[in-house]
């Protein structure tokens, strides 16, 4: 991942993901991002030789999805990452999808889990996979927090 761009992954509208609305159907936001956290692993060390080598991988404890935009059959996108927090075992990441224009289309925040395979317990980063977070993290440190990370959904109340 380039710390310039960081851009994790390009992508397109594909036909079978446009709905009855003409648009990218929102289980389909969340398709880009789940193959967005699949590219995160690769570029941090975690791929199918990793996983199949350490039993590690990572599971997705929580997302909170935001539709800004609609995305139309064929439309480019691309989605970036922002790690936000991280500790021993967990990160607290940011995806934006936009398009080439860079209009943000949706964003994604996540809370990740490093996850022992063979225990089917929460484990520790491996060292190699905790140095390349601690570098992507310090890169991006000084990166402004988004805008709709932390939100609640709720209905706000007239008062």
């Amino acid at each position: 991942m380039s710390s310039k761009d960081n851009v994790l992954m390009k992508e397109h509208v594909r036909p079978e993901w446009v709905d009855y609305n003409g648009h990218m159907n929102d289980t389909e936001y969340s398709r880009v991002f789940s193959l967005a956290v699949d590219q995160f692993m690769i570029e941090v060390g975690i791929d199918e030789n990793f996983r199949n080598q350490q039993n590690y991988t990572i599971y997705t404890l929580e997302t909170h999805l935001c539709y800004l935009a609609e995305a139309h059959e064929g439309e480019p996108l691309q989605v970036t990452v922002q790690i936000l927090d991280y500790d021993a075992k967990r990160l607290h990441v940011f995806f934006v999808m936009e398009n080439n224009e860079g209009k943000r289309l949706a964003t994604s925040e996540q809370m990740l889990m490093g996850m022992d395979m063979k225990e089917g317990r929460p484990a520790p980063f491996p060292s190699t996979i905790d140095s390349k977070v601690s570098n992507l993290a310090k890169v991006q440190e000084n990166y402004p927090t988004p805008d709709e990370a932390g939100r609640k959904i709720g209905i706000r109340k007239k008062g």
